[in-house]
């Protein structure tokens, strides 16, 4: 399933979504584009990035 990022901007600019029903890596695609290709990220990778943005000083970033 398909979900936006909740830091998207109402209308409809600078979207990213995930796809969280994967059982191996997280697909990430651009939600204007939900046709085209996916970006697809390690297990390891994703969580390094999810941990750099809830530790990085001045975001709000909550972990998912």
């Amino acid at each position: 399933m398909w979900r936006k990022s909740s830091y998207s901007g109402g209308n409809g600019a600078n979207c990213v979504e995930i796809d969280t029903g994967r059982s191996v890596g997280v697909p990430v695609r651009d939600s204007k584009n939900p046709q085209g290709p996916a970006l697809i990220f390690g297990d390891a990778a994703w969580a390094a990035f999810i941990d750099g943005l809830v530790t990085r000083p001045g975001t709000r970033a909550a972990r998912p």
